[in-house]
């Protein structure tokens, strides 16, 4: 297999070089990252979410989720007494 060889002689590639670094310059701000990362795991979080919830009404007897469901309707109508 041959070696490539550079077309640009030293001084070119030490502009393009200069060029490409300069062009970096504007990176995103720190700030910026953490909120995209917030809103990637967020996602990810309620896709896993709704894939083990069905997983969790299949492995579940019929007793439990009865149980389960008492629960959160007391839940939900404790808060609503709190609230008048």
């Amino acid at each position: 297999m041959q070696k490539r060889t550079s077309k640009l002689d030293t001084v070119q590639n030490a502009k393009r070089v200069f060029d490409e670094a300069i062009s970096r310059v504007d990176a995103p701000h720190p700030a910026m990252d953490s909120v995209m990362i917030s809103q990637v795991m967020a996602a990810m979080g309620a896709k896993g979410g709704k894939i083990g919830g069905k997983r969790r009404l299949e492995t579940m007897t019929d007793t439990q989720r009865s149980q389960i469901a008492k629960k959160a309707a007391k839940a939900r109508w404790s808060k609503a007494r709190a609230k008048q």
